[in-house]
């Protein structure tokens, strides 16, 4: 998961950073009477990179989330089954709780960056947008920043539960070899392997 996390959290951030670079060679959007096509055609391609990296962020902010939910649920059910050290599952939920709320403030923060955008867009319609551009600009800049921070420490977090989970694996194996069990094919255990009694898994 760490991989993956890193992989998509570095795709999410560079399409931010791209956004922002096209914002600043779009030209001058308040030109009077009309901007010209190229200015135009450069805010379009902005705009839809600004999306795509919305989505982007809110994507990686919520596979972090979904995440820790099958992860935080997997550790306590794998722990009542086998009567292991409660306090895996404490520390799992612990992590989990330090998670969610930068997962959320990475989300807000994107969608505030783009409700700037929407706001300095002379597109809209609405009076005085060009205002409003300096503030776009500082808000993608410190937008792009946090995002990254949530995106750190998620990755952080990601890493101390992958710690834990490998433990709850790890005394999960010893538990059957105790009694005469063993992973699929003799192999060792991963926590795919892992069986739940049927009351269990059913919930799943």
């Amino acid at each position: 998961m760490s991989r993956i996390l890193l992989t998509l959290s570095l795709i999410s951030l560079l399409l931010l950073v791209a956004a922002m670079l096209l914002g600043l060679n779009v030209g001058n959007l308040y030109e009077r009477p009309m901007p010209g096509e190229a200015t135009l055609h450069s805010a379009t391609v902005h705009r839809l990179t600004g999306v795509a990296a919305a989505l982007a962020v809110v994507f990686v902010e919520s596979v972090i989330v979904t995440y820790f939910i099958g992860t935080s649920r997997w550790c306590r059910e794998v722990v009542e089954t086998y009567q292991l050290d409660p306090a895996k599952v404490a520390a799992s939920n612990l992590l989990k709780r330090k998670t969610f709320p930068w997962a959320l403030v990475g989300m807000l923060a994107v969608v505030g960056v783009a409700a700037l955008g929407g706001a300095s867009d002379p597109a809209t319609g609405r009076p005085n947008t060009q205002a409003w551009s300096y503030w776009h600009l500082v808000g993608a800049l410190s937008g792009i920043g946090l995002i990254a921070w949530t995106y750190f420490v998620a990755w952080n977090n990601v890493l101390a539960n992958h710690t834990i989970v490998q433990s709850i694996v790890a005394d999960v194996a010893r538990i059957r070899r105790e009694r005469g069990l063993d992973g699929p094919q003799g192999g060792p255990v991963e926590p795919h392997d892992v069986i739940l009694p049927a009351s269990t898994a059913e919930r799943w």
